[in-house]
């Protein structure tokens, strides 16, 4: 087989796997006709070579490995003692797939064999690239770096889009012009982190969330990381992504093999939104179980901002009835209920109830909150130990560091090296034991701190394992008790990618509940996940993490369209609020079906504002946000141009959150059409053509509007 070509409904990719070649990437983009040859794609892409530079036009590959020579660009880096540096593969056969193949290459010469397995999803049109190396040769092999695969994009992509942030503001976005050289973001945190991202976009200068054309990439992995998009002399631009390896951390035995994470990638013609839809449809259908899919999301709410690690049963037996009255359908006890844990310097490692705090066990908070027909949740920390523990008094050498270096402090806890089986054999016990002994049916998973210095007692690096281990730990608790969903938090936002997701059912996007820092985290977050699987929570009117105080209107709103969920006191709130937030979970539960299985899409608007929708597969139905997040520049904004619908269809047009919203002066269009009433009917062209033009109000708004396909 001299050419790969795997074909969705819009998307074409093309590989070059000649026998006596190393494979690369040929075409990757719009969906061409069964009729095109591929050989036609291969002859247009001839290339000449230049004076100055090599005689002829350098190749690429997959690996871009040393022996191809190249002078900007290495994908791979191994050798044997300082020898074996130069491999250059092969093509030995390719095996094909349902809706792929495995490319299977060797170097004889240095007696390594790569592999590749690809596979372009038909419907989504989502392509899956992994890598395998494995040593062939009679001694060791070290493994310095190893990208999943090295993709050559076209010149157009002019610029590219990275995800950054910091605690409590994940999931920024910075767009930038390409240039010559590299683009690198490297993460070193042993965690996904929040301040890199493992994904990146490259696309059009006039790309925008409707139109224009754009490649997404996701590292489905939860670890070190490198991203790295080089721009060669000769125009050609190559994007790659892999784990980031530590010194010494992959060294292959004889026979051994390193397998990459897995790179995730979509394109589309139609702008962000679209390529976002890709991906969701991704996590939705490859990703998250079955089971929990057909489940609705219960409305979630966690105890941390009410109680901290003041706990007491009788006050959270209070907040649990207050709760199952506002609509509540799962009560998670957070933090503070185990060992010595009454502030966060001590107990993490020591995973048994406590007796000071609770001398009746567990079972009568739980029990109180099934008899209200609420599921019960639980927070663990299970990767983490504090210095002041009974697991760490009888284990210190259980816990990841480097010889003669101190611990960097980070919250006053320790990693312990969970790639131990007798670590992971404690830890699942300890949690096997808990959920056994109690009827819970939910984990908050956190990790609040980073790997500084992950190595093991032999002094070998474990980071790389240590990821391993913690998704085999997931599937094996999931595996005692299926029946458990499990929520992927670190410090927020730091562990939300498509690694972990495989192995949990929903994350958390951050540990700011200020619903402005929510909405631009939620919209970046929404780029690769689908809302379901983002904790979105009502915080308390005056933010721990801000200070702002943001009306109830607002913070329901925000919440209502991810998986919703509550984290303040209810004992505390005023009683008008704690109506306008029932009335917003009801609103939640009439729309959680459209919210959690429609289709995605950001509107551009100016940026003040944020507009986000959500439209049935089926066209049939939708609801969009538009959020004020500060004043206008003008007296009246501009209009709200709606996406997705069918513009042949005609719709009820209504304002359903807040209720009986008033304009700042009426009437505004929302009075003149009595939108908070009896609502208006209109073309699903002339809303996304015309649109909408927007009342005025005041920032820290958030208004949502349904849209409903009418008959006839």
């Amino acid at each position: 087989m001299q050419y790969l070509r795997l074909d969705s409904a819009d998307t074409m990719v093309v590989f070059s796997c000649e026998q006596d070649a190393p494979p690369s990437l040929l075409y990757w983009g719009k969906a061409l006709a069964k009729n095109v040859s591929v050989d036609e794609l291969a002859k247009l892409s001839l290339r000449q070579g230049m004076h100055g530079v090599a005689d002829v036009s350098m190749p690429l590959s997959l690996a871009m490995e040393a022996g191809l020579g190249h002078p900007m660009v290495q994908g791979l880096s191994a050798h044997r003692e300082g020898k074996d540096w130069g491999s250059l593969f092969r093509g030995a056969k390719v095996e094909t797939l349902p809706h792929g193949a495995k490319i299977i290459c060797r170097d004889e010469q240095t007696r390594l064999g790569l592999e590749y397995r690809v596979e372009l999803d038909p419907e989504s049109g989502v392509l899956r690239i992994a890598s395998t190396l494995t040593n062939y040769g009679a001694t060791p092999l070290d493994l310095n770096e190893m990208a999943t695969a090295c993709l050559e994009l076209p010149q157009n992509m002019t610029d590219i889009i990275g995800f950054s942030g910091r605690w409590t503001q994940e999931f920024g976005r910075e767009r930038i012009a390409r240039t010559s050289g590299s683009y690198v973001r490297e993460n070193r945190s042993g965690r996904t982190s929040h301040f890199s991202y493992p994904a990146l976009l490259l696309a059009t200068a006039d790309t925008n969330e409707n139109a224009g054309e754009v490649y997404g990439l996701h590292l489905a992995w939860s670890g070190n990381h490198r991203l790295r998009v080089d721009t060669l002399t000769d125009g050609r631009v190559i994007a790659n992504l892999g784990a980031l390896l530590f010194p010494g951390e992959i060294r292959l035995a004889p026979g051994e093999s390193y397998a990459s994470p897995e790179i995730v990638g979509a394109y589309s013609a139609q702008g962000f939104s679209a390529l976002s839809r890709k991906f969701h449809q991704h996590v939705r259908t490859k990703l998250l179980r079955a089971e929990m899919r057909a489940k609705p999301r219960p409305v979630h709410y966690n105890t941390w901002e009410a109680v901290y690690f003041d706990h007491d049963t009788d006050r959270l037996k209070e907040l649990a009835t207050k709760a199952a009255a506002l609509g509540v359908e799962r009560f998670v006890l957070d933090d503070g209920w185990f060992g010595a844990r009454r502030n966060d310097l001590a107990g993490l490692g020591d995973w048994v109830v406590s007796d000071d705090v609770y001398p009746l066990g567990l079972r009568p908070l739980v029990d109180h909150v099934t008899g209200l027909g609420m599921e019960m949740g639980i927070w663990f920390e299970p990767e983490m130990v504090n210095p002041d523990s009974d697991l760490y008094r009888a284990h210190p050498d259980w816990v990841l560091g480097a010889e003669a270096v101190d611990q960097v402090p980070f919250r006053t806890q320790y990693v312990l090296d969970i790639s131990r089986p007798e670590v992971a054999d404690y830890l699942f016990d300890r949690i096997d034991a808990v959920l056994r002994d109690h009827d819970i049916r939910y984990i908050k998973w956190d990790m609040n701190r980073d790997l500084s210095h992950p190595g093991g007692v032999d002094g070998a690096v474990r980071a790389v394992a240590q990821v391993h281990a913690l998704y085999a730990l997931l599937d094996r608790i999931r595996g005692a008790h299926p029946q458990v969903e499990i929520e992927s938090c670190s410090s927020g936002g730091a562990r939300a990618d498509m690694g972990v997701l495989a192995h949990s059912d929903r994350v958390w996007t951050s540990d700011s509940n200020d619903a402005l820092d929510r909405q631009n985290i939620q919209r970046g977050a929404s780029f690769f996940l689908p809302p379901e699987t983002m904790g979105c929570h009502v915080g308390p009117a005056h933010c721990h993490v801000t200070g702002r105080r943001i009306s109830m209107a607002m913070r329901a709103a925000t919440a209502l369209t991810g998986h919703m969920g509550l984290e303040l006191n209810l004992l505390t709130e005023r009683e008008a609020d704690l109506f306008q937030l029932k009335a917003a979970i009801t609103l939640h539960k009439q729309h959680r079906s459209l919210l959690h299985d429609g289709d995605i899409y950001r509107l551009d608007t100016a940026p003040h504002h944020l507009a986000i929708g959500v439209v049935a597969r089926d066209k049939s139905e939708a609801l969009f946000s538009l959020s004020y997040m500060t004043g206008d520049q003008h007296v009246l904004p501009g209009r709200l141009q709606f996406a997705g619908l069918d513009p042949a269809r005609r719709y009820h047009l209504a304002l359903i959150w807040p209720e009986g919203w008033p304009a700042v002066k009426a009437p505004s269009l929302i009075e003149k059409l009595d939108l908070s009433g009896a609502g208006a009917v209109f073309n699903g062209a002339a809303l996304m053509q015309a649109g909408m033009q927007l009342p005025h109000a005041q920032p820290e708004t958030c208004l949502l509007f349904h849209l409903k396909a009418i008959l006839g």
